[in-house]
């Protein structure tokens, strides 16, 4: 380089020359430009950002409006004891609440260690958490470290909701939620927040708040927990699924080492007992505890929640949705009628494999979608699958009860493959389930109260919610015990018999074109037999002539009365067919009754006439405690007068006591039992409802497809309800029933219902006829017996001896009106038992003479024997209990027991 005198002269001409001072100010001057955009940039965007974050704080909820306290609680229910025995649980509402200062300081202080350790100090935001936040995620590119606060989390769950939001929604959100915690501190104090936020978080398995998951993982209170065990449930928050203690047991325990530690470094706990808390086994006790939240609900939860819903929408003016989810979400404490120790009882007994055959026996229930190549889906269920079989399998009798579960599927896949054709597909997952038969329902109830104690709607494990109920939702045929609530209970009532009424069980035909007999199982005619004997025999012939006398009408009106609520009127006919008719006697109508209907209906027979509405709930309040309905106060009204309830009552005690009683298997050693048996054609429905001092109780048995269930007496249903009553009465005193006033007792003629004639009545050929009864005191006998007669029958001719008759013999007979009289196609299957002459005649019989000793010079006179009054005019036939009371032609004409 130049340095001399030439060099510096012409480096300074070059300095001074005009192009490079256009180009150094050129220079300068973008410079500046540059300088005043960046700083214009920044300052405007400084105020766009001011701008925004200021519209973004506008827009966010006043902080007086906002409600931070966790929404969405479990409800509970309470058994007669104050029990818990179900949660019903929605989606976002499986919490309990519980106050601060019932939440222990150790799980408090365990959730601000790990979660907000500076929780008592900030004022809702952690500056020094957000710098060390941003610090950790520039550094190590690790942005998994939070800032969050106790209170913006409160915030975020309880107020915002903030799941699978957006980029730009999660901008909006944590400048509102900042900006809201700050305000929310001026409002609330720690403790209050801090209460909110425990009640709130999700902790795993469905468990919301601190109190669900100290019960789910550890059955306790949270007021119980431990050191180690607060840590555990304080590891969870951060990630609930990956967390769970259950599930991923080494991943938590990493989590809870870390609230441990930090609990110790910020003073919480002192060594020692992080020493003991580390030491601690915990995750075996979780194991070993630990029960799934399940939704199925039994099935006296499934109706008390149907009654439930109706009382909140007819008394409270909710509408169905508002109902449901004020039941699964609004926290609410149902106190129930059920007995938990009497169901428990129940459920062991009809769950006892041993009361059933040894060869288990199910039905399936089969559905399946099938879209073709058009896209037409077709649906099958198991009755085309029946169907299928019957027709193109072969087999015409084939039902879908089986004994081996391998052939029940191997049939349901022969029918899926034939009916999912090339170009098939079928739409979901096909559905097969196995459910035990027969099948059995049992409900009991508080005759006095209305509440109903147990409710048992099928055998074998439930495996889903507000399913098939038999219990209250299945209507059945009732065959006979139809009886005492539709034609014997109403005829007293009326004063139309007595229980010494005699009714003449002989063959009787349905009136109407058809012109059906009316028969009993061991197709057999016994006579004249008294009501109460017609109640313990369970004789058909007597109940349809009863029913036939009061009319089918009034019969029917009085099971409206008992609370029958599937009866079809006249009005609502089905297809021109109704349950006004004679065959109601015997059970014989259209869709059948619910065995919570049978057992409410026998509870009013015990509760000396009254009916009483089935009760499954007594109060329920609501979250905060308030009472929302009060349902002690049964609905009740009179069906029978008390000395009629009091009456049948007693008879229906025969049907046990009495050695040909059809519920002789019912007896229980400490209390009286009044029942009634019941029994379908072809044994399709078995049942037995009956009641002692204390409880009344109906159980039915039977298969779901109506299935004859078989003569054994692996079937004795009458021997599951002693089974189940008796140890539910085990320790109770004997019970009575309180004579009313208006029965007088009285010995009659059990041929003829009225006052007995000691030397005739007892003087029967087949022992005495002679009984004493009771009798409702305006409706007692006050003739005397007109049945029994003396006569003298020729030898001869074996007709009332005339006086010329020279071989005679006197007896005593019964008369009766008119002779049984079966069609030749009956009368080969049918056995009339009172057609011999020798104890049972007409009054035909006794109006006409011997034929063959008629003239005195046949017979001299002087060598013929006085005649007795048997000569003298018959009197007046005595009516019986069949008139000619003209009703509806009977469209069933069951045959039961």
């Amino acid at each position: 380089m130049d340095y001399g005198k030439k060099g510096v002269r012409k480096k300074k001409k070059l300095l001074n020359s005009a192009t490079k001072k256009i180009g150094t100010k050129a220079g300068v001057t973008a410079f500046k430009i540059l300088l005043i955009c960046v700083v214009t940039f920044i300052v405007g965007g400084s105020c766009v950002v001011l701008g925004m974050v200021k519209g973004i704080i506008d827009t966010a909820p006043e902080i007086t409006t906002i409600d931070v306290s966790p929404s969405g609680y479990a409800t509970k229910i309470y058994d007669n004891g104050g029990g818990e025995v179900q949660s019903l649980v929605a989606s976002g509402s499986n919490r309990v609440s519980k106050n601060i200062d019932e939440i222990p300081l150790i799980l408090q202080h365990a959730f601000v260690a790990i979660e907000d350790e500076r929780f008592y100090e900030h004022n809702g935001i952690d500056i020094k958490g957000i710098f060390r936040a941003a610090s950790i995620a520039v550094t190590s590119l690790d942005f998994s470290e939070g800032a969050s606060t106790i209170t913006q989390q409160l915030l975020k769950n309880n107020v915002f909701n903030a799941y699978n939001e957006s980029t730009a929604e999660k901008f909006k959100r944590k400048i509102q939620e900042q900006y809201l915690a700050i305000k929310l501190e001026t409002y609330m104090d720690k403790d209050m927040i801090l209460q909110n936020y425990l009640n709130s978080i999700n902790l795993g398995n469905g468990y919301l708040g601190v109190e669900a998951a100290a019960n789910g993982y550890f059955n306790k209170d949270v007021s119980e927990l431990t050191i180690s065990e607060s840590a555990v449930i304080a590891s969870i928050t951060q990630n609930p699924t990956g967390y769970n203690p259950v599930k991923h047991a080494e991943d938590n325990q990493k989590r809870q080492t870390k609230v441990l530690s930090n609990m110790l470094a910020q003073g919480y706990i002192t060594q020692e007992q992080f020493d003991e808390a580390i030491a601690d086994d915990v995750y075996s006790r979780i194991q070993d505890i630990h029960q799934e939240d399940s939704s199925t609900y039994s099935y006296f939860t499934d109706e008390l929640i149907n009654q439930l819903t109706d009382d909140l929408v007819s008394q409270k003016g909710y509408t169905e949705a508002q109902a449901s989810n004020l039941i699964y979400k609004g926290g609410l404490s149902i106190y129930s009628t059920q007995d938990s120790t009497m169901q428990d009882i129940a459920n062991s007994v009809v769950n006892d494999p041993s009361r059933y055959p040894v060869s288990t026996q199910f039905s399936i229930s089969y559905a399946l979608s099938v879209k073709n190549a058009e896209g037409q889906i077709t649906n099958y269920s198991q009755q085309t699958l029946q169907k299928y079989f019957q027709t193109t399998g072969g087999q015409a009798n084939f039902m879908l009860t089986y004994t081996n579960e391998e052939k029940a599927r191997a049939d349901v896949a022969e029918y899926q493959a034939a009916v999912v054709g090339e170009g098939d597909t079928i739409v979901g997952e096909p559905s097969l389930s196995l459910t035990l038969q027969p099948q059995i329902s049992f409900t009991l109830m508080d005759q006095h109260t209305g509440f109903v104690k147990v409710i048992i709607g099928g055998r074998g494990e439930k495996t889903g919610s507000r399913t098939l109920n038999r219990a209250t939702g299945t209507s059945r045929q009732p065959g006979s015990a139809m009886k005492p609530i539709a034609v014997y209970g109403p005829a007293l009532d009326m004063n139309a018999i007595t229980l010494a009424t005699p009714i003449d069980d002989a063959p009787y035909y349905y009136s109407g074109a058809e012109a059906q007999l009316v028969t009993d199982y061991d197709k057999k005619y016994l006579g004249l037999t008294t009501v109460r004997d017609a109640i313990a025999w369970s004789r058909n012939v007597p109940a349809v002539k009863v029913l036939t006398s009061i009319t089918p009408q009034v019969g029917f009106n009085y099971a409206l009365k008992f609370g029958l609520s599937t009866l079809i009127s006249q009005k609502n006919a089905i297809n021109g067919y109704s349950d006004v008719v004679q065959s109601l006697a015997l059970g014989g109508i259209t869709k059948g009754v619910t065995n919570i209907d049978m057992t409410a209906a026998y509870a009013a027979i015990a509760n000396k006439g009254t009916y009483t509405k089935p009760i499954y709930y007594t109060q329920v309040y609501d979250h905060d405690g308030n009472l929302l309905l009060d349902n002690t106060v049964p609905e009740t009204h009179e069906v029978l007068k008390e000395t009629s309830a009091w009456l049948l009552n007693e008879a229906m005690q025969s049907v046990v006591t009495d050695p040909q009683g059809t519920g002789k298997a019912a007896k229980l050693s400490n209390q009286p039992v009044s029942g009634k048996s019941g029994t379908t054609n072809f044994d399709g429905d078995k049942w037995f409802c009956a009641f002692t001092p204390y409880y009344t109780a109906s159980i039915w048995i039977g298969y779901d497809d109506n299935s004859k269930l078989p003569s054994t007496t692996e079937y004795s249903h009458v021997a599951i309800w002693q089974a189940i009553m008796s140890q539910i009465h085990a320790d109770l005193p004997t019970g009575t029933y309180e004579q009313p006033k208006g029965i007088v007792q009285l010995q009659v003629c059990s041929q003829s219902g009225k006052l007995a004639v000691p030397g005739l009545c007892d003087s029967d050929p087949r022992g005495s006829k002679i009984i004493t009864e009771y009798f409702a005191e305006d409706n007692q006998p006050t003739e005397t017996c007109d049945v029994h007669k003396r006569i003298t029958i020729c030898n001869v001719s074996e007709q009332i001896a005339s006086p010329y008759c020279t071989s005679t013999t006197t007896k005593v007979v019964i008369k009766k009106a008119t002779a049984n009289v079966l069609n030749p196609t009956d009368a080969a299957k049918y056995t009339v038992l009172d057609e011999d002459k020798a104890y049972c005649v007409t009054d035909a019989f006794l109006s006409a003479l011997c034929t063959i000793h008629n003239k005195a010079a046949t017979t001299p006179a002087a060598t013929q024997p006085a005649t007795t009054a048997a000569t003298t005019a018959a009197t007046t036939a005595a009516t019986t209990a069949a008139t000619t009371a003209a009703t509806t032609a009977a469209t069933k004409k069951p045959v039961t027991r």
